[in-house]
């Protein structure tokens, strides 16, 4: 028996329509610096940077990843000028998102005297566990799926039947790839949250590095199965290309990091905390 998909819009009040794609992704962004604020203070940042960290990035952030889709679908765009704009619409490219991000942080970094890469490592994993909160705003407005399948088959996967019968998309039910990211970015998030305060394990950066290999990865192959995916060719997936780049890319960084030995512990801190908290 199929029932109706999930009503994409939370709130109507008037003409104001507020959609749960923009609910969950702010309530990720919002658990993400709650969690990156704590981390900072143990690491002898003040938390004030996280905070204007991510109100020069969000904005930066939403912009790329809009411009980065809009980019590679731009023979549909090009023709629809007054989509660009309709990001509540869905479509964008959370590699957009992380580009611009990293961009922010480098510079806000510099201009603040910070460690670029004891801040990203404070929110990599914060950031991972926002990026599975916002792939549920891809379930909600049906997008992000997979190649045609069957009903019995998601049963076979013990979904509930709520997310099943979501995944029933222009007359076919479609393989959940969403969840399947989700689920990844989740487990990458426990993993670094288990693993980062082990004395002598990570250097600065290395906690983010390793939430790169670790995404990219996932991706990768997630990304394959995916039906909605941006081209540069015929076959030739943007992300997979860009995942492959930033694996290979972060794990030669890591290991020459690693080689130098003038590089400080992550749980060492911020070591210019007397002047940057001031």
């Amino acid at each position: 028996m199929l029932f109706a998909a999930l009503n994409p819009i939370a709130v109507q009040l008037g003409g104001l329509e507020i959609h749960w794609y923009g609910v969950i992704i702010a309530s990720g962004v919002l658990l993400a610096a709650y969690l990156a604020t704590q981390e900072a203070k143990r690491r002898n940042v003040n938390e004030d940077h996280i905070l204007n960290l991510i109100l020069w990035a969000l904005p930066f952030a939403l912009i790329g990843a809009r411009l980065y889709y809009v980019v590679f679908e731009w023979g549909f765009y090009s023709q629809h000028p007054d989509q660009i704009i309709a990001i509540w619409n869905g479509g964008i490219a959370i590699y957009g998102a992380l580009i611009a991000s990293a961009i922010v942080f480098i510079v806000y970094c510099r201009v603040k005297d910070l460690s670029p890469w004891l801040i990203l490592d404070i929110a990599a994993p914060t950031v991972m566990l926002a990026q599975a909160i916002g792939r549920w705003g891809n379930f909600m407005n049906q997008e992000a799926f997979g190649q045609i399948t069957t009903g019995a088959f998601l049963h076979e996967l013990h979904l509930p039947s709520w997310l099943i019968q979501q995944m029933f998309i222009g007359g076919h039910y479609r393989m959940p790839t969403f969840l399947f990211e989700s689920a990844w970015n989740v487990a990458g998030f426990i993993i670094l949250m288990s693993i980062r305060h082990h004395k002598g394990w990570f250097k600065q950066g290395e906690i983010f590095l390793s939430y790169v290999m670790w995404y990219s990865f996932g991706r990768f192959f997630v990304e394959g199965m995916r039906t909605d995916s941006l081209y540069i060719a015929a076959d030739f997936r943007v992300s997979q290309l860009l995942s492959i780049i930033l694996f290979v890319g972060a794990a030669i960084i890591w290991f020459y990091r690693r080689r130098q030995k003038d590089q400080p512990w992550y749980l060492e801190g911020n070591l210019n905390a007397a002047i940057n908290n001031q």
